[in-house]
């Protein structure tokens, strides 16, 4: 083999944050168990996306603003999505599952047995 096609591998484009996914998260949410009434909203971020809506119970933001619902994250190395919650009081994310496919993902943000996104 050439040393020098070993040197520079090859470059593919970043397969994650997309149009058609945003839509299908975006979509999906439609369908959650837990605050149906306000309208989140998915954000194209590097190798995911973040979901943000207006809280409505005011545990987290008294005035109603937006805030951080769930983190979702693509790694490429395993075509896996990860799915991360926030930590409001730390302001960090927590991970809290791993899924082989977005449905799966969107699933488990729209059941939220936990109670640990929509807040």
């Amino acid at each position: 083999m050439n040393a020098a096609t070993m040197r520079h591998p090859v470059k593919y484009p970043i397969a994650h944050p997309n149009e058609v996914d945003r839509k299908r998260i975006d979509r999906a949410l439609k369908a959650r168990k837990r605050y149906r009434y306000v309208s989140p909203k998915v954000t194209p971020v590097r190798g995911g996306y973040l979901v943000e809506s207006p809280c409505c119970s005011g545990s987290i933001d008294k005035h109603g603003g937006a805030i951080d619902v769930a983190l979702i994250h693509h790694d490429a190395i395993s075509a896996t999505w990860k799915l991360f919650r926030k930590d409001h009081a730390r302001g960090t994310w927590k991970f809290h599952s791993v899924h082989q496919r977005l449905s799966a993902v969107t699933d488990e943000l729209n059941s939220d047995l936990d109670r640990v996104f929509w807040r």
